[in-house]
């Protein structure tokens, strides 16, 4: 199943929800933390404006890590049904958080959870490559992320280094999750990250 053919996945988390939307006028001025508040109350129009704002990059930045379009469907449905369920437990502003971030963590640590379920029964798909031509939307916003001279480093990072920094400081992945996301032993991961540390103050020095 494509990712085109994924419908919103309403039918399910409107039976979750059980209260009327609190149906905000002008949503799409409303941002994204704001969404997720809204959404926490049980505002199913906030959700389904969440939903149409972020599902596009979401589903890209999915694809970048898993060339299986089944297993990137399944983890767009388990994202916004976890958003559903959990939109209360969003932090946001208060500890620097921001809506699309803590969005994105859902979706990576379910996308480690669908591999680690197909690793029971075959290998992980394969990650999906990310052309060499121009930078990556995740290296830009890691890079965005620790700024400065730090951010303009990572640019010239070995891409097996950059990958496993993105998971771990982009993503917020353990060792053990990257591991799974990535396909590889966790001691190669820890090996890496250590290499990607000693280049970083090399380049900084």
């Amino acid at each position: 199943m494509g990712i085109t053919s994924i419908r919103k996945p309403d039918a399910r988390a409107r039976r979750l929800a059980g209260v009327r939307s609190v149906r905000a006028p002008l949503l799409h001025e409303v941002d994204e933390e704001r969404l997720v508040r809204l959404v926490a109350k049980g505002d199913r129009a906030a959700f389904e404006e969440l939903y149409r704002r972020t599902s596009p990059w979401l589903a890209v930045r999915l694809r970048r890590r898993c060339v299986d379009e089944q297993i990137v469907a399944e983890v767009m449905q388990e994202t916004y049904l976890a958003v559903w369920r959990a939109a209360g437990a969003f932090a946001g502003a208060a500890v620097g958080g921001t809506a699309t971030g803590w969005l994105w963590t859902i979706a990576a640590r379910r996308l480690v959870d669908a591999f680690r379920r197909r690793a029971h029964h075959a290998e992980p798909p394969p990650a999906a490559a990310v052309p060499a031509a121009a930078p990556a939307a995740e290296e830009e916003a890691l890079a965005a992320t620790v700024g400065g001279e730090v951010g303009n480093a990572l640019r010239y990072l070995a891409p097996e280094l950059r990958q496993v920094l993105q998971a771990m400081v982009l993503d917020g992945l353990s060792v053990r999750e990257t591991a799974v996301l990535l396909g590889l032993p966790e001691g190669t991961v820890k090996t890496r990250a250590r290499r990607a540390r000693t280049a970083m103050r090399r380049a900084l020095a």
